[in-house]
């Protein structure tokens, strides 16, 4: 194309089809009509979507799935405020993502104006990078930096701030730089001498994998080395299915403040191995509480400073080399006494298949809902009473099925991320999981699902208000304080759009309505009534808990 003049415009869409883009999720609007324009001549498919919440949440996800930078775009403005949460989220949880939002022109955004905002600072704090473009020269240049920041280790969010006259400005065209990224380094013979001496040395060595370890496609290495070592392995809420569940080392899912059966597990450790781990996935002070934990921190950057998490040995460099080479030397503990969880666990988490009560209890809920999937089924869950219950309970036999946002931890990702998910694996079950109040937050992208012709299914734990919030002030106060909703009908809601809608009214309902709504071929919105009195019984139960390892 040498020689052929073209706007910045559509010299970023060459750039981003360049960097393998299929999809670019957002809304158009008045500042950035000539991207929308030059998209009509690209491979690229734009997914209209009825909010930028919502579009921010599909790229985020996205780029959770794929590894690669998921791209949202709105126009200036509002339309870019409403990009922040979805792009704090993606920040936060580690997914690669790049927003592109239009500006004004460059000959007014030194004054006041007419829906004019730095978006630059605006964005800086909850972003790895964020430029404005100010010449056609150096589009090229910005695309490409914002990618190899947002999928370099650790992933994140690049923001693109894109002025509407420099879009419009034409300008030679300019080959896309060359897509690279370095070989991560590996960690050092030294330290990996360090960790087998401090392995040999420990009686009940206990693994926690975070979603690096997912993230390095390490899950095979992770059972590898737990198998060679006889560790048992906790994940993190976002590393769910990184072991099976099913695996007979895997003592459930860590990130409860509460004191869980899994928790016994890292008390009777004397050596927890961090893999991977995010410090905010899983906050040191709940499980060191008295900084006296002995611990191997085995990550791809060094350990992040904190009072309750001073690793005795830091392993860094490429997770799946490390696990690799820690597995083909390291010793089996025989003895160790904290495998002995994964039966307990076990018992207690599928303790409700047969329980027909009604309304229906989270824990059935989520029995009936692993029974209906396959392993390499996907499920997205919002943030709720609801998602501490998946957390908890959701038994992921395969990684990256079992998507929960913990960082930034956002209400209204559930039905945005199922929509990514589908693109993804049209082949795949995928089920959003939301609390009433979760799903009204984003619920208009119903429409961009059945416009996109997409057969997704949303169950919906339906009590009628904010039931983690009231979880908290009953726990904390003895009471609840506005917490109270009303909610529209769910079935009719789903109707209205050209989806189908289902109520459960009876427990024994459950397993074959997910069975048929997951094969309606559509949208499909199923109404569960949800017992949330376990809430608080659980809280109550868990003050009690004695561990089974001392019986």
């Amino acid at each position: 194309m040498s020689g052929t003049q073209l706007s910045s415009a559509a010299q970023m869409v060459k750039c981003l089809e360049h960097e393998g883009v299929e999809y670019i999720f957002g809304i158009p609007g008045e500042e950035n009509i000539a991207v929308m324009d030059a998209l009509l001549d690209s491979t690229i498919q734009f997914i209209t979507t009825r909010h930028e919440q919502g579009a921010a949440f599909m790229a985020d996800v996205y780029g959770r799935l794929t590894g690669r930078a998921g791209v949202c775009m709105s126009t200036l403005g509002p339309g870019a405020t409403n990009l922040v949460t979805g792009v704090a989220d993606a920040n936060m949880d580690r997914a690669p993502i790049v927003a592109i939002a239009g500006q004004g022109a460059t000959t007014r955004l030194h004054k006041e104006s007419h829906q004019i905002l730095d978006l630059v600072n605006l964005f800086d704090p909850i972003t790895k990078y964020s430029v404005q473009i100010r010449e056609t020269e150096i589009v090229p240049e910005v695309i490409r930096k914002a990618f190899k920041f947002a999928q370099a280790e650790k992933p994140g969010a690049s923001f693109i701030d894109f002025p509407e006259n420099v879009a419009d400005t034409k300008h030679e065209y300019i080959e896309p730089l060359k897509v690279q990224a370095p070989q991560f380094p590996v960690a050092p013979t030294g330290s990996a001498e360090r960790v087998l001496s401090a392995l040999e040395n420990a009686k009940n060595p206990v693994i926690i994998a975070g979603n690096g370890v997912i993230r390095f496609d390490a899950c095979d290495e992770l059972r590898a080395f737990a198998e060679a070592t006889n560790a048992p392995v906790a994940t993190s809420f976002m590393a769910k299915g990184a072991l099976p569940s099913s695996h007979p080392l895997s003592i459930g899912t860590v990130g409860l403040k509460a004191h869980d059966l899994v928790a016994f597990g890292i008390e009777e450790s004397d050596l927890v191995i961090c893999i991977g781990l995010d410090m905010v996935e899983y906050t040191p002070s709940f499980w060191n509480p008295n900084a006296d934990v002995r611990i191997i921190s085995i990550d791809a950057s060094a350990a992040e400073v904190d009072t309750h998490f001073i690793p005795e040995i830091g392993m860094v460099g490429d997770i799946k080399d490390s696990l690799a080479r820690l597995a083909q030397r390291a010793e089996k503990h025989l003895d160790n006494k904290v495998a002995d969880l994964h039966d307990s666990i076990s018992e207690e988490l599928n303790a409700h298949a047969d329980d027909n009560h009604f309304p229906v209890k989270p824990q059935k809920i989520i029995c009936d809902l692993r029974a209906a999937l396959d392993p390499e089924d996907i499920v997205i869950s919002d943030v709720g009473a609801h998602k501490m219950w998946m957390a908890r309970m959701y038994q992921a036999e395969r990684p990256n099925t079992c998507i929960i946002s913990n960082g930034f931890a956002s209400m209204g990702i559930a039905l945005p991320g199922a929509i990514a998910a589908k693109l993804i694996y049209p082949e795949r079950n995928i089920v959003a999981v939301c609390g009433d109040s979760g799903f009204m937050m984003n619920n208009q992208e119903i429409e961009t699902a059945l416009r996109l012709g997409l057969n997704i299914t949303i169950i919906i734990f339906n009590d009628n208000k904010y039931g983690l919030i009231e979880w908290h002030q009953l726990r904390e106060f003895g009471r609840s304080s506005h917490i109270d909703v009303t909610n529209p009908d769910f079935v009719k809601f789903a109707e209205s759009f050209g989806g189908k809608g289902y109520r459960v009214e009876k427990t024994e309902e459950l397993q074959d309505i997910l069975n048929t709504a997951m094969n309606d071929g559509t949208v499909s919105i199923i109404d569960c009534p949800v017992d949330y009195s376990e809430n608080m019984k659980l809280t109550a139960r868990l003050k009690t808990l004695s561990s089974p390892l001392n019986k």
